[in-house]
């Protein structure tokens, strides 16, 4: 029998991993994420930083929203870190 994946108190579950990044609604200014630069998306190399800018204007993307990180740099967010 399969168990339902555990959430934090609050009730929503963790965003990490392959799921982390596709909504809108869980990114925000000053958040740490981890997105992957366009020279690095075949290698798929992330890069680690805090959100300045949302720079999708759509409530979803399949491969991430796109942001500005307060370093300047331009990608899609995989991971989501708090």
């Amino acid at each position: 029998m399969l168990t339902p994946p555990s959430t934090p108190a609050g009730g929503r579950p963790r965003v990490a991993g392959a799921a982390g990044g596709t909504r809108r609604a869980d990114i925000r200014p000053g958040l740490r994420v981890r997105i992957v630069l366009k020279k690095d998306q075949p290698t798929g190399r992330l890069t680690e930083g805090i959100v300045r800018d949302i720079l999708t204007s759509s409530p979803t993307h399949p491969h991430g929203i796109k942001v500005r990180l307060a370093s300047g740099e331009v990608g899609r967010v995989k991971e989501i870190l708090g």
